[in-house]
């Protein structure tokens, strides 16, 4: 609205200039360079005498450049002003409220890179409801991120300033999605030299860069394209399989996912059978394995596999039955 506001008055004032020039040119044979001059000293009002003595029609053209140009100049400075000044006041206020929503974060998730692994990533827990935080250094992207109602620092994600900023002291994990394996690397030391306990999850463009990603730290390393070639052959040969997978990962139209739910320290499922427990039935829900606190895991539990504190349950369900295993958990 401003900006349109903006050309406007700019058009005005153009209109202001061509309307004196071409009446000095005509009605007071000027040269149409002197014409122009002498309508640029009238519009500013600098105080210039008149190149040549005017005539009654000439004085006329002028007391109307004078009065439409005061006009119309005042009103498009005070634009200029007014653009400059609420931009820039816009911009301050934005970054102290992306600032003081960041700081009351907790149990959030640090995205950095908002490249085209990054924005699939943010997309994917922006439709779940988790709460992320995106490092990036590309202006280009922060209409995108003000138009999704993303929270970004505009910083360089391998400075411990820019990790801190983001929380990382209070976050779940942080996700190094950087196009560099380089720079991937440098933030996980970054992050893990900051906190040692913290989940990363790195993306390694090529496949001989992962273990340097483990070394540095890294608690999970994803090769996006040696998993798209794998997800590819698998389709070529097993379409079926994808495309369960793709219902129990993706969700679809029916309202089925694979989800994940952890058993908690004081659940009272603790010491229950999966049969004692009624998941199945209370919850309606398919359960697809079960993770113990050692790292084995039971695929296609029996009826009588116990549940202990800190088990994770992989079950397949309705979204709205996930939410309420989980919360019962």
């Amino acid at each position: 609205m401003e900006s349109k506001k903006l050309r406007q008055a700019f058009l005005m004032l153009v209109g202001i200039v061509t309307f004196g020039t071409l009446g000095y040119y005509f009605f007071e044979n000027m040269p149409m360079f002197d014409a122009f001059y002498m309508t640029i000293i009238t519009i500013s009002t600098v105080g210039f005498s008149e190149i040549r003595p005017l005539t009654n029609l000439g004085r006329a053209i002028t007391v109307i450049i004078i009065v439409l140009g005061i006009s119309v100049g005042t009103y498009t400075i005070s634009m200029i002003v007014r653009w400059f000044v609420e931009g820039e006041l816009r911009k301050i206020f934005g970054r102290l409220k992306v600032q003081k929503q960041i700081a009351e974060l907790n149990n959030h998730y640090i995205i950095c890179g908002f490249g085209r692994i990054g924005r699939i990533i943010c997309s994917e827990l922006y439709t779940d409801d988790i709460e992320f935080v995106i490092i990036d250094q590309d202006l280009s992207s922060a209409e995108e991120f003000e138009r999704q109602k993303y929270l970004f620092l505009e910083m360089d994600a391998t400075s411990e300033e820019a990790l801190l900023q983001a929380g990382i002291m209070k976050a779940k994990g942080i996700v190094t999605a950087v196009n560099s394996d380089a720079n991937n690397v440098f933030i996980t030391l970054t992050a893990k030299g900051l906190r040692p306990d913290i989940f990363v999850l790195a993306r390694a463009s090529e496949t001989k860069n992962e273990k340097k990603l483990l070394k540095a730290g890294a608690t999970r390393v994803v090769s996006p394209y040696l998993m798209g070639a794998r997800r590819m052959a698998q389709v070529l040969q097993r379409p079926t399989v994808v495309d369960f997978i793709d219902i129990a990962m993706m969700g679809n139209q029916i309202g089925l996912i694979m989800e994940e739910a952890k058993v908690g320290l004081n659940s009272s499922f603790i010491g229950k059978n999966l049969i004692d427990s009624r998941l199945r039935q209370d919850f309606g829900v398919i359960i697809v394995a079960i993770k113990k606190m050692t790292g084995e895991m039971v695929f296609n539990p029996m009826p009588s596999e116990k549940l202990e504190a800190g088990d994770v349950i992989v079950v397949i369900g309705k979204k709205e039955d996930l939410k309420r295993m989980s919360a019962v958990l």
